[in-house]
């Protein structure tokens, strides 16, 4: 425990080093190369729509001052002209809308292919990190950003390739025709824009860290709620639900001042722009009126200036007020970033090699091992199984037992010395060819949401039915399952909850058994069921050990006597070797655990 709490500080303090944010923005837009297609199809329907869009007050401008002072040399409003000119603002319009819609099409699909792909490459890097990052990280965290940080990209580059490309598009043309209209005005309008943009960094720069806290606090619930369900029955028998709700209010308000510090600070911004873009207003209106007077411009023409500055100061409002959707996003993909640059574990050798012959023959030759530097769990342990040989392990918790099954799975690697199967050190063989020859039956049983045949196959692809129902006589799981109503169709639930604890465990036998591995690894098989009950699973396992190299990791240690070799741990060390009777023999400290156990089960309840 203490050495996953260690791994978890390193890590959470490893993942809260800031990474620049414009490094992080730009890797981000990144993420969009291989959709640039798509991407470059939607700026262009982005572009047009904004080109048509920002010639629309201009053409109303012109509507007014046909009405406004008629057609020179003749009597009147020339409405056909006024309607001609109706006419081509209403297919502007059109138009402009069915180009924004395809840029929000196109959009949404580039956005969603890059959250696509994001989920697959966080499952690989996942499939690629060592367990020693699994261990150190909460479940909840991981999913957090797996799920909800991947769905906030998608949304931030959705919004960034629709209101902010369409309003940085549509301030450049209106900022384009005011600039012919009248370079004096357009000049007064954009004496505001660099208070506007001290502002908008200002408190963009206050809320980026609060944004930050509201991800890591929304990580942190997320873990305590897959927490809490998980171990819900324990909960409630403890009477500890008040507790446990607690604890939750805490994170929840902590989710909940983050993230309103951060939309406060970034809701600021355009209620700021807005006030200041009054004021231009008002300066623009009077010094166009001043003009209007003068007869320096047009009345149709005013009215389309300030229709462009009243356009051009919302748009600026817009683009300042998405800063928080900006922010968050960056925030989120920088938390994916960081699963995704996680360091790996040692890649497998160019070309592995592999065992002429696999018999099951394991050594351990001086092998050391730590989880901290200058903390050894083994030191210098040596042991040769031979095929088809069952070596029980026992010890006090934090021993090495577990530890010990680890590098041989390859889960770590050695700190020093080397392991071996059939003379082939592991190191130099891919860990998908080890682990194929490996089955593992452990006390936490893991079942998914499927029928019992399609758990017990998992692994195996292809399996027939015949072989699934011969796996699961061979391990005495066949009889209880065909006392179920659908028989191997019957569906479980979620964790197998339908089922009890030792027909869980009957059915991870019968999967571990049709894998047909030559290496087989127990770890607390049967600690979790009643005697009836483990008196059942050991006539499985014994089928499933049957010829097969075996591990078996007990605390009951009625349940190895038959084993070939029974090794005494503590402290990373075997202090004892032998059969059960050799060991109690020789009257160490197998035999008054033995002894110890025996008092314990002998005394009536």
């Amino acid at each position: 425990m203490s050495t996953a709490n260690t791994a978890a500080r390193v890590t959470k303090g490893a993942d809260n080093k800031p990474l620049a944010f414009r490094r992080s923005a730009l890797r981000l837009l990144g993420t969009m190369g291989p959709d640039r297609r798509l991407v470059a199809f939607a700026l262009l329907a982005a572009g047009t729509s904004a080109a048509l869009a920002v010639t629309l007050p201009r053409l109303l401008g012109h509507v007014t001052d046909l009405i406004v002072t008629g057609v020179p040399g003749q009597r009147g409003v020339d409405f056909g002209r006024v309607g001609e000119v109706l006419l081509v603002a209403t297919s502007v319009v059109l138009t402009a809308s069915l180009f924004a819609l395809a840029r929000g099409r196109l959009a949404q699909r580039a956005s969603q292919l890059t959250a696509h792909r994001l989920r697959s490459e966080c499952q690989a890097k996942l499939a690629r990190l060592p367990l020693s990052y699994l261990d150190g990280q909460p479940r909840g965290e991981v999913l957090s950003r797996v799920t909800t940080d991947v769905d906030n990209i998608a949304l931030t580059l959705w919004q960034i390739l629709t209101r902010l490309i369409n309003s940085v598009l549509l301030a450049i043309g209106a900022l384009t025709i005011m600039l012919w209209m009248s370079p004096l005005l357009t000049l007064c309008s954009l004496g505001t824009i660099p208070l506007a943009a001290v502002l908008t960094k200002s408190f963009a720069r206050r809320a980026r860290p609060q944004a930050v806290r509201q991800g890591d606090a929304v990580g942190e619930l997320n873990s305590y709620v897959e927490e809490m369900y998980s171990g819900h029955e324990l909960v409630r028998t403890h009477g500890d639900s008040q507790t446990a709700a607690e604890a939750f209010s805490r994170r929840n308000e902590a989710v909940y001042q983050a993230g309103y510090r951060a939309q406060f600070l970034s809701g600021i911004i355009g209620p700021a722009i807005d006030f200041i873009g009054y004021l231009n207003f008002v300066v623009v209106a009077v010094l166009g009126g001043l003009q209007l007077s003068s007869g320096a411009m047009t009345i149709g023409l005013l009215q389309a200036f300030i229709g462009y500055t009243l356009q051009f100061n919302n748009l600026i409002g817009q683009m300042a007020s998405l800063t928080n959707i900006v922010q968050s996003g960056v925030v989120s993909a920088e938390r994916v970033f960081q699963l995704l640059d996680s360091e790996e574990q040692d890649p497998d050798p160019h070309s592995p090699e592999r065992p002429h012959r696999i018999t099951g023959r394991v050594a351990f030759e001086k092998v050391s091992f730590s989880y901290e530097s200058g903390k050894p769990v083994i030191e210098e342990l040596s042991l040769t199984v031979e095929p088809g040989q069952t070596v029980a392990i026992v010890g006090p918790t934090g021993a090495g037992k577990t530890t010990l099954v680890n590098l041989l799975m390859r889960f770590y690697e050695t700190t020093d010395g080397s392991i071996t199967l059939d003379a082939t050190d592991i190191r130099l063989m891919s860990r998908e060819e080890l682990r194929s020859h490996i089955g593992m039956v452990l006390q936490d049983t893991w079942l998914f949401a499927g029928t019992i045949a399609d758990n017990i196959s998992y692994g195996v692809a292809g399996a027939s039915r015949e072989e699934i129902v011969a796996a699961a006589r061979a391990t005495h799981a066949d009889r209880f399952i065909r006392t179920l109503p659908d028989g191997y169709d019957t569906v479980l639930d979620e964790d197998g909850s339908n089922l009890s604890a030792g027909e869980r465990q009957l059915v991870t036998i019968a999967r571990a058994f049709l894998l047909r591995p030559a290496l087989l690894i127990l770890d607390e098989a049967t600690s979790s069921v009643d005697t009836r009950t483990e008196m059942l699973l050991q006539r499985g396992l014994a089928s499933l050990r049957e010829g097969r190299t075996s591990f078996v990791i007990a605390h009951r240690l009625s349940t190895i006597r038959d084993a070939d070799t029974i090794l005494v741990m503590e402290a990373g060390r075997i202090v004892e070797q032998g059969n059960h009777h050799e060991l109690l023999v020789a009257d160490g400290s197998y035999a008054q655990l033995f002894a110890a156990q025996f008092t314990r089960e002998s005394v009536p309840d």
